[in-house]
């Protein structure tokens, strides 16, 4: 339906933007409404200028914002060249009239995806606010499982590398091991292999704030 600006003969700028340039601002309103040709835009929190919890990434040819467009609300992440981008910006007020010109089931679908995508983003965003302790214990309680041989106790199977848990989390790998060592220590969690066993379940639920 919106596969391309060209299809509704929008005016669009086009223009060419290097790597590391910020396309998109928390909670500010755009004018524009933007495509992207080619190129990555990682999404995420940026914090003192750099893009410091990235959780996720668009490569062109795709729309940026246009959820925001839809629902007409601010971006709830930040947007970052990720690579140099060539985009196009459609003003705002032509995209939200060529919007109206659908058919009405149709603006309604739109307007259901964009809610459930913003919703996700919410949620994405909440979690960073948390510390690195209340990260890793509510990503332990997620992945834990009954342990084999010892009923009633839960362990979690490590079966990524730390450092793409450390990823899933926002957090640098270093800060995943120094986090876990501290647990240990805390007999809040026990072993150091690929197993990992959850010694007090409620302290963690505590410390991840469920």
């Amino acid at each position: 339906m919106l596969s391309d600006p060209q299809a509704f003969a929008w005016p669009a700028d086009a223009s060419t933007v290097a790597a590391g340039t910020q396309l998109l601002r928390r909670a500010c309103v755009d004018e524009h409404v933007l495509y992207i040709d080619s190129g990555r835009v990682a999404l995420g929190v940026v914090e003192n200028g750099v893009l410091a919890h990235q959780m996720g990434l668009v490569e062109g040819p795709a729309w940026l914002n246009v959820g925001c467009a839809v629902l007409d609300k601010a971006p709830v992440v930040d947007a970052v060249a990720d690579s140099p981008v060539q985009l196009r910006r459609v003003p705002l007020r032509d995209f939200v009239a060529g919007l109206r010109e659908m058919p009405a089931p149709a603006q309604a679908l739109l307007r259901d995806m964009a809610a459930a995508h913003r919703q996700q983003a919410e949620l994405a965003v909440s979690r960073l606010a948390k510390d690195a302790e209340a990260r890793c214990a509510e990503w332990l309680l997620r992945h834990a499982e009954p342990a084999q041989g010892a009923p009633g106790t839960l362990a979690v199977l490590l079966r990524q590398r730390k450092r793409m848990i450390a990823a899933q989390l926002g957090i640098a790998p270093e800060t995943l091991s120094r986090v876990l060592r501290q647990l240990r220590e805390r007999s809040l969690i026990s072993g150091s292999g690929r197993i990992l066993n959850l010694l007090d379940p409620g302290a963690l639920r505590a410390l991840a704030g469920a």
